[in-house]
């Protein structure tokens, strides 16, 4: 689990990416969420969107991705999602 200081970070860190994967109205899939683990392993944190013809609920989705894909939810804002993993071999982020 993050504390408040370590997502605060996180979304400062956040705050100049573009989202690299987007949700559609297919929903979430495990071909998505294996892109999803391979990107956090190479970068750490990353954004998510949701687009407009999806009509899950965002915090769902966020939810349901953070669980399949192991990684830390850090942010839902707007249809966008932030998420953080560790990384075993790559690892640049260092916590507060």
């Amino acid at each position: 689990m993050l504390t408040g200081k370590q997502k605060r970070f996180l979304r400062s860190e956040a705050h100049h990416l573009t989202p690299i994967f987007q949700v559609g109205k297919g929903g979430t899939n495990d071909h998505l969420i294996r892109h999803i683990e391979e990107a956090l392993e190479v970068r750490e944190l990353i954004k998510v969107s949701i687009l407009n013809n999806n009509d899950d609920d965002r915090y769902e989705v966020a939810k349901e991705l953070s669980e399949r894909s192991g990684a830390e939810l850090v942010q839902v804002i707007g249809k966008t999602i932030v998420l953080y993993k560790e990384s075993r071999d790559n690892k640049q982020i260092e916590l507060p």
